[in-house]
């Protein structure tokens, strides 16, 4: 299984980072084609100064030639331009292109929009035989500002695209394994009621040749002990009731039934605080996980040590933490101990703490954590549940 799941995380990694080299290259493609196109403006601009220069001068004589440059200035339906003086004032609406009228008729707006475009570009200047030189202001058009932010909308698009690929994935996951394990829990409650409603009929017969026999209330104790049982696998899966109870009473009762059933040479404490607390609760349930947190403690410690359950309220939360003085655990260990199917024992199916878990998180609207553990020395178990 350790193996599996290291060629899992593996292929986990590869996966992530053949999506992050596939949004990174779209990125960067999407960040090279913006940089072509700008560079491809700056070249109209320059081919317009160029026509717009020999325009002014004398020495184009041909027509064709000068119509030539006429068609080319007209080109520029994009790019906001403006040409100036040698005192880089305005020469007038018909030497502006591509700004809108309001701001051509405000001074103050057209020369806020030539500091902005110089900011941007250095004006391009037009050497006149006449000394009066000219300055070709421009920018970049509407359409390549939009441009610019599209690598960083498209990246994001993708990236949240993946991330609602993975949660959903795995929302369809965690809802196909709590079905299993909700049918697996109903056809193990189904598979105990049939040789329980049996043995309560021998019980009944039994109870009838010698009323008072000892063995006979043991057996009658079992009994009542796997009708628990089953009562609490028929749950699951299903919406339990949940009371306002005093939880104190739900530890006291599990801890006096376990205190008998787990080993002598195990320090069993529970300390509950003086007043009552009454927390919405199943009782049933609750048991089940106590139980199944005990067991897991008892089993680390190998049948010896000291186990100790503490009641306390804290932040309008009712908190129990187990501490055991068991084997603890290694961080690994301690991030996949709630995971279905995870076990460090060489038996067991891994199930008691992801059902623990599931009990407390989904039917009590609690939590339950490791809340501390170190190798050799043991492990606290917490579980927080809101009070009423």
């Amino acid at each position: 299984m350790k193996r599996r799941s290291f060629l899992s995380k593996i292929n986990n990694w590869v996966i992530y980072i053949l999506l992050t080299l596939a949004v990174t290259g779209v990125v960067v493609a999407s960040v090279v084609l913006i940089d072509y196109l700008r560079k491809e403006e700056i070249k109209r601009i320059e081919l317009f100064a160029t026509a717009l220069k020999y325009q002014q001068e004398e020495i184009i004589q041909d027509p064709i030639t000068f119509d030539l440059l006429l068609q080319i200035s007209k080109t520029n339906n994009t790019i906001p331009v403006i040409v100036t003086d040698k005192y880089k004032k305005p020469l007038g609406p018909d030497l502006q292109k591509n700004i809108p009228e309001e701001v051509q008729q405000d001074p103050k707006r057209i020369a806020a929009l030539l500091r902005k475009m110089e900011s941007s570009y250095k004006p391009i200047e037009l050497q006149m035989p006449d000394g009066n030189n000219q300055y070709v202001f421009y920018t970049n058009s509407n359409l390549l500002n939009n441009l610019r932010y599209s690598p960083y909308i498209l990246g994001s698009l993708i990236l949240s695209y993946i991330f609602f690929s993975f949660w959903f994935l795995r929302t369809i996951k965690k809802t196909d394994e709590g079905y299993v394990w909700a049918g697996l829990a109903k056809e193990t409650a189904h598979q105990i009621g049939t040789p329980l409603s049996s043995m309560i009929g021998w019980i009944t017969i039994l109870r009838m040749e010698n009323e008072n026999s000892e063995g006979v209330k043991e057996i009658e104790n079992d009994i009542n002990r796997l009708r628990t049982i089953s009562e609490r696998f028929s749950k699951i899966g299903s919406v339990p009731e949940l009371n306002d109870l005093n939880i104190n009473e739900t530890l006291q009762q599990n801890y006096d039934y376990l205190k008998s059933r787990i080993s002598k040479k195990v320090l069993f404490r529970l300390i509950l605080p003086n007043m009552e607390i009454l927390v919405p609760h199943n009782r049933i349930l609750v048991s089940w996980v106590m139980e199944n947190i005990v067991k897991n403690a008892v089993d680390s410690m190998k049948g010896e040590g000291r186990l100790e359950i503490e009641l306390y309220e804290k932040n309008r939360y009712t908190i129990i933490d187990f501490k055991d003085t068991g084997a603890g655990m290694t961080s690994y260990q301690a991030r996949n101990a709630f995971k279905p199917g995870y076990s460090t024992k060489k038996r067991g199916w891994g199930l008691g703490l992801s059902l623990a878990k599931r009990v407390i998180k989904e039917y009590h609207n609690g939590d339950i954590k490791i809340a501390q553990t170190e190798v050799g020395k043991g492990s606290t178990f917490r579980i927080m549940i809101k009070n009423s």
